[in-house]
């Protein structure tokens, strides 16, 4: 598969969206609301689940599933206020040294003059710098799209997976191609130049493992079981092994 292709097929309407995740790999599941600055970010969804027998915190994007649903959920773009709900979280799963969970599908973050009046910028900042030092394990999964600081704000983990029909990248093939080429319609050439497929990313180190999306029902139960193992692994290091784990992961990228 070309890596437009692989774009294109990130994007479809069929393809799970984070409630599914939710519904499908984890029981018991309490949905948090708010930032408790400003407002609750349907974009992003929250709150705490148990994994098997391990209670976690999960954290998940979500574009909807109709037209609907996709306004409301204002089609998976997050706001500050998403972010600062999501850091809210982690760090309540921090004190209570519960895993967290994080299943990413967003072209990016909201770009409307709102968000950045909110601090956009900001909140991502804290996000990743927060992320980076927490003390309680961090486990990301790309499902869809993961586009630029938006994706990112929730992928400083101590575990980065991705489907195979998924992509992760600095910006869109489309907007590079009107920065680089000065035409959308190269986004093809600056598709395969940004090296986004989950092939590539695993190559350069910035995922961990790849699991297949061709059967969705398969991959909930891969997933399910994978987040246990790891889960588990990473719950038997101290908290600030976790956090060092999580730092030299992210050191070692490019060193190839």
């Amino acid at each position: 598969m070309k890596a437009m292709e692989n774009v294109l097929a990130s994007r479809a309407k069929t393809r799970p969206g984070g409630v599914s995740y939710i519904r499908n790999i984890f029981t018991g599941f309490i949905e948090f609301h708010g930032d408790r600055r400003f407002g609750d970010d349907k974009a992003i969804i929250g709150g705490i689940a148990y994994l098997g027998d391990i209670p976690v915190t999960v954290i998940a994007t979500e574009k909807g599933w109709d037209a609907k649903s996709s306004a409301a959920r204002n089609f998976g773009l997050p706001h500050p206020e998403g972010y600062r709900k999501a850091l809210r979280l982690m760090r309540q799963a921090e004190k209570f040294h519960r895993p967290v969970i994080c299943f990413v599908n967003t072209s990016g973050a909201y770009c409307g003059i709102g968000a950045e009046e909110r601090g956009m910028g900001q909140a991502i900042a804290e996000n990743l710098m927060e992320m980076t030092a927490l003390k309680t394990p961090i486990i990301s999964v790309l499902t869809g799209e993961g586009g630029s600081g938006g994706a990112l704000a929730l992928a400083v983990a101590n575990e980065v997976w991705v489907l195979e029909k998924s992509y992760y990248s600095v910006i869109s093939p489309e907007g590079c191609a009107s920065i680089l080429y000065r035409d959308s319609k190269h986004a093809e050439k600056a598709a395969e130049n940004l090296k986004l497929t989950a092939a590539d990313l695993l190559r350069l180190g910035v995922v961990d493992r790849i699991f297949a999306d061709e059967d969705y029902n398969a991959m909930f139960d891969e997933l399910q079981a994978a987040l246990i193992d790891k889960s588990r692994e990473l719950l038997a290091m101290s908290p600030d092994e976790v956090a060092e784990h999580r730092k030299k992961r992210f050191r070692n990228q490019g060193m190839i």
